[in-house]
């Protein structure tokens, strides 16, 4: 089969087609017919620099859309052409820019009939992020209020998507050139961080969902309510705080996406019912990974990259 593999370090010209093995899945396991694959930061940073995956040469990719190929010894909740999506277990499960790749039967859910593949492999890395980030770390709850940095990311607008329906009062930091489809996506404020000091314009917040670090730790905990959860995901970028948490009387958490099939199925439940859509910039096709990635690097997607297989 053919993969997009890099064997250095480096910029997005470091990737290219090759042939590889057919992987055979194993116990518990599938084996998926890739049809789309959702592009993250984490794939360019880890392009790019030294990371959590050890040698070369690699093949990136953790979100994933196709259609099971073959079963492993003991699966029992996937069969030949299900349509399935998932994230491969983070990080080290990499992988899905390929043609076919293996993966634990229960990272992977049935794809609703509402997506195409395109629609749903952009969708389970950062939303996967987001739900855990909300709903197993923060805990939110109807009426909180609940400050997402970054709102038109691939993290960001499934966080306001999903933060909308657990009921929660949503304000964003977006430019304003996306604060009209923010609003479409179901945020209640927004605060154009060129021109606003968001610790003014929202403080008394419960929760913080920061996927930038630098200076917005200390100033997203300045911005919270007593008892209030501050969750960092840009995890290079930021240091825990527990002192200065600790001194303001809230917490702050760091926290890294896992393989979740109760996360899966619940951020597929929402996609079924429209609660929650993804916003794709750009779709590419998989032999152009390197002219996406271009763009990744760039630091400025509204939403996500695709890469479509096949």
């Amino acid at each position: 089969m053919r993969a997009i593999s890099q064997d250095s370090l480096g910029g997005p010209e470091r990737l290219r087609l090759v042939e590889v093995e057919l992987p055979v899945p194993g116990p518990s396991e599938v084996l998926v017919r890739v049809r789309a694959v959702g592009l993250n930061p984490t794939d360019w940073k880890h392009r790019a620099m030294p990371g959590f995956l050890g040698k070369l040469p690699l093949v990136l990719g953790w979100d994933v859309s196709g259609v099971v190929e073959a079963v492993g010894l003991g699966v029992t909740i996937h069969e030949v052409g299900d349509e399935v999506f998932g994230m491969l277990p983070y990080p080290y499960g990499h992988g899905s820019c390929a043609e076919y790749v293996t993966a634990p039967a229960r990272v992977l859910v049935h794809k609703p009939a509402e997506l195409d593949h395109a629609q749903a492999g952009a969708i389970p890395l950062a939303a996967l992020t987001a739900y855990q980030a909300l709903v197993d770390t923060a805990d939110v709850r109807a009426g909180q209020r609940v400050l997402i940095h970054a709102a038109a990311g691939g993290v960001g607008h499934f966080a306001v998507q999903i933060a909308k329906s657990l009921g929660a009062y949503v304000i964003g930091t977006a430019s304003a050139a996306k604060h009209d489809l923010l609003r479409g996506l179901g945020a209640d404020e927004l605060i154009d961080y060129h021109h606003e000091d968001f610790e003014r314009a929202a403080g008394g917040v419960d929760v913080v969902i920061d996927p930038i670090g630098g200076d917005y730790t200390t100033r997203s905990l300045r911005t919270l309510r007593p008892g209030g959860v501050l969750v960092s995901l840009a995890l290079t970028e930021t240091q825990p705080m527990p002192q200065e948490a600790a001194r303001r009387g809230v917490h702050h958490r760091l926290m890294l996406v896992e393989a979740d099939q109760a996360g899966m199925l619940a951020v597929a439940e929402l996609a079924r019912t429209r609660r929650l859509r993804p916003v794709i910039e750009a779709a590419f096709p998989w032999e152009e990974a390197a002219k996406a990635h271009a763009v990744g690097d760039g630091g400025r997607v509204t939403g996500k990259l695709v890469l479509t297989v096949g």
